[in-house]
């Protein structure tokens, strides 16, 4: 199953050939210098410096994400796209879950982009698939519904098979499609990421689309956050997971080690080039 994320310039195809690394840093959770500078309207430097930081250590998508109180993400989003696209040739994804902020985005968006993210939700669904089908996206697809965010996998899948269903109604084919895996720190439940392995296995024999998730979520009030980050990555990869949500520049070594090891790196050509330019990462 192949995923194509595209700029106006470049294309990044998602597939099981090679881990696509999504970078995590524009986004204004537990950033205040960022989130203040998106209130004020003054955040070009920041978020230009999170980009050029991010392509720099190897990330092929830049997620773009600026909700925080006090920010109209109608008005910002679509501007700090247009900021990135005429600074760099990186696909993006919009993470939103307001539809008319997607749309603005999609309005200006040269390129073809990646939705982060519909939930199974009537409200979420009715906002955000027709967007997908109406201007070409791909989308994330979000285990949650009106009930929260489920711990179990057999719930996870229920809400899977209702968002991609009315996707295929729409007419959106399945490598469009993106599933969120979804792990929950293993600090407040040790089984979190038992869920989410046993969550890419079923998605994986199911429907076999690409899968995504947010893997500092793992470790979050866990000491040594980078070396769980870490192992916890690469399971996930060898797993299935295609495209992880991640700092890049901390863990891509980790990346391309599991590509290594799972065969995905032809006489290991990727890996020997990234140590030799980043030999002080080890």
């Amino acid at each position: 199953m192949e995923t194509k994320i595209s700029s106006a310039t470049k294309d990044v195809i998602i597939s099981e050939k090679q881990t696509t690394l999504i970078g995590e840093r524009i986004n204004p959770t537990g950033k205040k210098k960022l989130a203040e500078a998106l209130r004020l309207g003054d955040y070009e430097q920041l978020i230009l410096q999170e980009a050029r930081n991010q392509i720099l250590a190897g990330a092929d998508i830049l997620d773009v994400n600026v909700g925080t109180g006090g920010v109209d993400e109608v008005v910002v989003l679509p501007k700090v796209v247009q900021l990135l696209m005429a600074e760099t040739d990186t696909p993006l994804c919009f993470d939103s879950g307001d539809g008319k902020a997607l749309e603005a985005c999609l309005k200006v968006y040269k390129g073809r982009a990646l939705i982060n993210s519909v939930k199974g939700t009537e409200h979420s669904m009715d906002q955000i698939l027709p967007l997908v089908k109406e201007y070409g996206a791909a989308v994330i697809v979000l285990p949650a519904d009106e009930r929260g965010i489920p711990r179990d996998v057999e719930t996870r899948m229920e809400i899977f098979d209702r968002v991609i269903e009315r996707a295929g109604k729409l007419g959106i084919p399945l490598n469009d499609i993106v599933v969120d895996a979804l792990v929950l720190s293993v600090g407040v439940d040790g089984k979190g990421g038992l869920v989410t392995f046993e969550v890419i296995r079923q998605v994986k024999e199911k429907y076999g689309v690409n899968i995504t998730l947010g893997a500092s979520n793992i470790s979050y009030g866990v000491p040594g956050r980078d070396v769980v980050n870490g192992v916890f990555l690469g399971m996930a990869i060898a797993a299935g997971c295609t495209c992880p949500v991640v700092d890049v520049a901390k863990v891509r070594k980790h990346i391309m080690a599991a590509d290594l090891l799972l065969g995905n790196d032809r006489f290991s050509r990727r890996y020997l080039k990234y140590f030799r330019e980043n030999e002080s990462l080890f």
